[in-house]
């Protein structure tokens, strides 16, 4: 399996994944892949990483920048993150979200927050920190994973495109 950068190419895969990722999903409102490409459109894909395997695009992630209330900067949203439904818990996606949290980091990101199961997400050190909320989501799903000392507190916005639904 190789991780590396989304190309042009992979555009249609990568909605391909993550259509079949998401769609028997309990709390999917299947738009996730309309996410993606708004984030593309607007420019907001700070970061699209793709796990590849024989030729096949198989996995996915997106990370892009969120606003928090007290003006912190450097902080980036995780999200979606797909695998192919029948290479799920095959460490695909623990390998994308491990090499993606390493590339924000070496982009200088101060932390990541995310929307998810916290089960899944703790391994790699999220958590909730009660400073930092994300309004209407309950505060057990909303997870982050400071990468620096200084965590900001307030309210966490994910860009616009998280609203996209076609």
């Amino acid at each position: 399996m190789i991780i590396r950068h989304e190309t042009p190419a992979d555009i249609q895969a990568i909605t391909d994944v993550t259509i079949a990722a998401f769609t028997d999903h309990p709390i999917s409102n299947l738009t996730e892949h309309f996410i993606i490409q708004a984030l593309r459109e607007a420019g907001a894909l700070t970061l699209s990483l793709v796990a590849e395997t024989d030729g096949r695009v198989v996995g996915h992630i997106a990370f892009s920048p969120v606003e928090i209330s007290d003006d912190a900067s450097d902080w980036y949203g995780l999200g979606p993150i797909s695998v192919l439904p029948e290479l799920q818990r095959q460490g695909i996606g623990s390998a994308l979200m491990n090499e993606g949290l390493s590339i924000v980091k070496q982009m200088g990101a101060r932390g990541v927050a995310l929307v998810g199961d916290p089960n899944y997400y703790q391994r790699f050190g999220f958590r909730n920190i009660p400073q930092l909320l994300h309004e209407g989501v309950p505060p057990e799903v909303f997870l982050v994973l400071p990468l620096s000392e200084d965590i900001p507190e307030g309210t966490v916005a994910f860009h616009e495109a998280f609203l996209a639904t076609g």
